[in-house]
């Protein structure tokens, strides 16, 4: 019995060791392409926290300016290849990692808010002296989008005399769930929404990642094996996959928001695009018949059909020429010459 109990002590002792450098496994190192967008970047002090941000100037006109909002659970990396041909457009291109995700600080136990991430926009923002954009977002960082607009039109009828710093030009939306009832969570975001099961998701690791996260492309615009351990990294980057479960609190906000948010978009006063790829499980094709009922005023781009929830991941070109054709009409490069009458 002694011997028994013994072997159970030794055995505990041994699956604890083995759990604890499961979790502690290190970070996996950061690729080339990682460490270079690590490096031209900047970060902002929002409180006790530090916000990590790109703003590199283009080679558009001076007074266009993009900001690029992510999604979840990645970070402003997600542009990176339609970063080059922002910047052929614009005169200025901004993105940010949200607070908790990317390479900004990850405060475990923090409130992660939808407010919250768009008051760290609108920070950034003022700092940098920006008062014009446009906006380009994707996932989280649409219903974030939605947040900035909402502020926009209330200060557009406040009668406050302060004046706005923040004017949006032109907003468009890629795959993201603008409207609840037609955004399904994937299997581990349920299981991270769910208060007695979140705590299993620290028993995750790449394989599991790169399982549940490639389910949401098409199924022939897959990341690469490489692309796949940048994604991990920057998720495991400030033990990230902690605050999981917190950051995804946005999911029940859109609920709770859902009439402020989709309403912000009915009665926007500024033009509203979706660029959508229908090989998605998170956002199925009964979304984009959703978004022409509910915003008959704005305007869609379906890609192929086998494009999926990353879009500007899986198809940049397609992306760039469905994001460059909306802006031609909203605010053309070359204004139309006046003729005078002969």
């Amino acid at each position: 019995m002694a011997l028994r109990g013994k072997t159970k002590f030794l055995l505990s002792v041994f699956t604890a060791i083995l759990i604890w450098a499961y979790l502690n496994y290190p970070v996996p190192p950061l690729s080339f392409e990682l460490r270079e967008w690590k490096r031209t970047g900047k970060f902002l002090s929002h409180g006790d926290f530090k916000i990590f941000y790109q703003d590199v100037n283009g080679t558009g006109r001076p007074e266009d300016v993009v900001l690029c909002v992510h999604g979840f659970p990645t970070a402003s990396y997600d542009f990176a290849k339609v970063w080059e041909g922002l910047n052929g457009r614009f005169g200025r291109i901004i993105a940010s990692d949200m607070l908790g995700l990317g390479f900004s600080d990850k405060p475990y136990g923090h409130n992660y808010t939808v407010s919250e991430q768009a008051s760290i926009i609108e920070k950034l923002l003022k700092m940098l002296a920006v008062e014009e954009v446009h906006i380009l977002s994707h996932d989280l960082g649409d219903t974030v989008a939605q947040e900035l607009l909402r502020r926009f039109l209330y200060r557009q009828k406040a009668t406050s005399k302060a004046a706005p710093y923040l004017k949006i030009k032109s907003l468009c939306l890629m795959n993201g769930g603008v409207f609840p009832e037609t955004n399904f969570p994937t299997w581990s975001q349920r299981l991270m929404l769910n208060p007695w099961l979140a705590p299993l998701t620290r028993l995750g690791n790449y394989y599991t990642f790169k399982n549940g996260f490639g389910k949401v492309f098409g199924p022939d615009t897959q990341p690469s094996p490489m692309d796949f351990v940048d994604f991990w990294a920057l998720l495991r980057w400030n033990d990230g996959t902690l605050v999981m479960p917190g950051l995804l609190q946005y999911v029940a906000e859109r609920r709770v928001n859902r009439e402020a948010w989709v309403g912000a978009l009915q009665k926007s006063t500024v033009p509203v695009h979706m660029i959508y790829g229908p090989s998605d499980p998170v956002n199925p094709p009964v979304f984009a018949d959703r978004y022409r009922e509910l915003l008959p005023q704005a305007t869609i781009t379906v890609l192929d059909k086998h494009i999926g929830h990353y879009p500007h991941w899986e198809d940049p070109m397609a992306v760039l020429m469905a994001y460059f054709g909306f802006l031609e009409k909203v605010s053309p490069l070359t204004q139309p010459q006046a003729t005078g009458e002969t």
